[in-house]
C-alpha cells in the first residue's frame, strides 16, 4: 500500500465514482463545501502525483514549485483558465478537462435564461410571493418576445451549435460571430456569420460562448454595449469575465440595455454588495450551467478517468496540454 500514488481530490463528489480512485491510490478528499485555501492546497499537493481539482482551484506557478512530485492535474470543467497551462507545460505536466458532455445541458440553462430575462419569470414569481398581484392588467409586466427575435450567438463552439439549435425551434434570426465560420450552423439552422460590431448592433439577445482568454477577456464591453439596441438582452454562461461586470452594470443602470441574465462572474460568488442585486432587470444564477445531475457525474467520471491515465502513465483520454 505504500507504493501507492498519492492523489488529492478537492471536492469530495459521487462515491461511486471516486472509488475508482481509492482502489489504485492513496487519495485524500477535501471535505469542505468550499475550495481549500491557497496555503492547505500547497501542503496536500507538495507530495501528491496527482491534483483533480475545479474551476475554483487556482493553479499557478507558485503552487507547482512546491509540488515536485506531480504528475497530472485533472480538473472537472471545461475551461482551465484557473490553470497555468505554460507553468504545467514547463513541468511535463499533462492537464486534463471533460469536453463534450455538458454542450448541451448548458446550452439549456442558457435558453432558461433568455426566456427567464425576456419574459421577466424572476420578477414575476416575486411579484406574486410578495402580494403585489391584485388584477390582469394589459401592461403588467410585459416583456419581448423570444419567438422570431434575432439571437447573436458570439461563439460557435459545441455550446454555441447547440444555443443555435435551440433558438431555431423558436424561429429566431440566428447571427454569429467566432473566429471561425461554421458551416454546419449556416447549413442547418440558417445562421448568419457577422462582424461582433454588426451582431451586437441587430440582435434582441446577444448570448457570450467563447473560452476565457487574454484575448476574449472582456470581449463584450462599454463599446459592444454602445452599440447595442435599448431593448437588448445579454446572457451569460461562459466565464465571468469575457464580460466587462462594470460596464454591464453601467448599461443596466442607464438604461442602455434592457437586461441581463448572468450565471458567472468576474468574481464568485457575486459580492452582497453589488449592484446587481438591485436591478429587477437582471436574472442572477450560481454558476449552474453543467448543473444536471447526467451532466456533472459523467464530468466526474472523465476526471476520474483523466487522473488515474496520467498516473499510470498513459495519455489522457482529454488532455489540454
Amino acid at each position: 500500500m505504500s507504493n501507492l500514488p498519492k492523489v488529492f481530490v478537492t471536492r469530495s463528489f459521487w462515491p461511486d465514482v471516486l472509488k475508482q480512485l481509492f482502489d489504485i491510490a492513496k487519495v485524500d478528499v477535501w471535505q469542505n463545501d468550499g475550495p481549500p485555501p491557497s496555503a492547505t492546497l500547497a501542503e496536500k499537493c507538495s507530495d501528491a502525483n496527482g491534483l483533480l481539482c475545479l474551476l475554483t482551484d487556482r493553479i499557478d506557478r507558485e503552487l507547482l514549485d512546491q509540488c515536485p512530485n506531480l504528475k497530472v492535474i485533472s480538473q472537472m470543467a471545461v475551461g482551465v483558465d484557473n490553470i497555468d497551462l505554460a507553468a504545467c507545460r514547463d513541468r511535463n505536466i499533462p492537464v486534463g478537462n471533460t469536453p463534450g458532455v455538458l454542450a448541451e445541458t448548458t446550452a439549456d440553462l442558457t435558453f432558461a435564461l433568455i426566456l427567464s430575462s425576456g419574459r421577466r419569470i424572476v420578477e414575476a414569481d416575486a411579484f406574486v410571493r410578495t402580494g403585489k398581484w391584485k388584477t390582469w392588467s394589459p401592461d403588467l409586466l410585459v416583456g419581448p418576445d423570444i419567438h422570431h427575435a434575432t439571437i447573436g450567438i458570439v461563439g460557435m463552439g459545441a455550446i454555441g451549435l447547440e444555443v443555435a439549435r435551440r433558438a431555431h425551434g423558436f424561429r429566431m434570426e440566428i447571427l454569429y460571430a467566432s473566429r471561425s465560420r461554421n458551416m454546419r450552423v449556416e447549413a442547418e439552422y440558417g445562421a448568419k456569420y457577422v462582424p461582433l460590431q454588426e451582431l451586437c448592433n441587430l440582435s434582441d439577445f446577444v448570448t457570450v460562448h467563447v473560452a476565457l482568454t487574454p484575448e476574449t477577456k472582456h470581449i463584450l464591453g462599454e463599446p459592444e454595449f454602445n452599440l447595442m439596441k435599448p431593448s437588448a438582452v445579454v446572457i451569460n454562461t461562459a466565464r465571468g469575465d469575457v464580460v466587462d461586470q462594470s460596464a454591464l452594470i453601467i448599461a443596466l443602470q442607464s438604461q442602455r440595455i434592457w437586461g441581463a441574465g448572468l450565471d458567472v462572474f468576474s468574481k464568485e460568488p457575486l459580492a452582497m454588495d453589488s449592484p446587481l442585486f438591485h436591478l429587477p432587470n437582471v436574472t442572477l444564477l450560481p454558476h449552474i450551467g453543467s448543473a444536471s445531475i447526467t451532466t456533472r457525474r459523467r464530468m466526474a467520471q472523465l476526471a476520474v478517468a483523466n487522473l488515474i491515465a496520467g498516473l499510470i502513465g498513459e495519455p489522457l483520454p482529454h488532455q489540454v496540454t
